[in-house]
């Protein structure tokens, strides 16, 4: 079972250029720090795929297992695993979230 998890996350990382794994849905943030990387990318005009985990509970603990990473949100762009929030909030206040967003080809508003 592990492994179809693993699969279906790596699909949905590879299918899109920001993906976040978050508690609730974009339009609908159902914690205070998936809502605040929603924030700060809808602040920078980014386009994401977000994924309920609260939908499924083996994609919420595939997603910690996949990442070594214990909690959620979780960001990723180009495949690349970004962080939490508290990562995710540090790199846009210093501009790092927006190079590395510039690097990787990702359009901002």
């Amino acid at each position: 079972m592990q492994n179809v998890m693993h699969e279906r996350i790596q699909k949905d990382i590879d299918s899109n250029d920001v993906v976040l794994f978050m508690k609730g849905e974009a339009a609908f943030p159902q914690c205070g720090f998936s809502s605040l990387v929603v924030q700060v990318l809808s602040q920078l005009g980014v386009t994401f795929k977000d994924i309920n985990v609260l939908e499924d509970n083996e994609i919420r603990q595939g997603i910690k297992d996949f990442s070594d990473w214990p909690t959620i949100p979780q960001l990723y762009v180009k495949g690349e695993f970004v962080g939490g929030c508290d990562i995710v909030r540090e790199m846009y206040e210093s501009g790092e979230l927006q190079a590395l967003l510039e690097d990787k080809g990702i359009k901002a508003a």
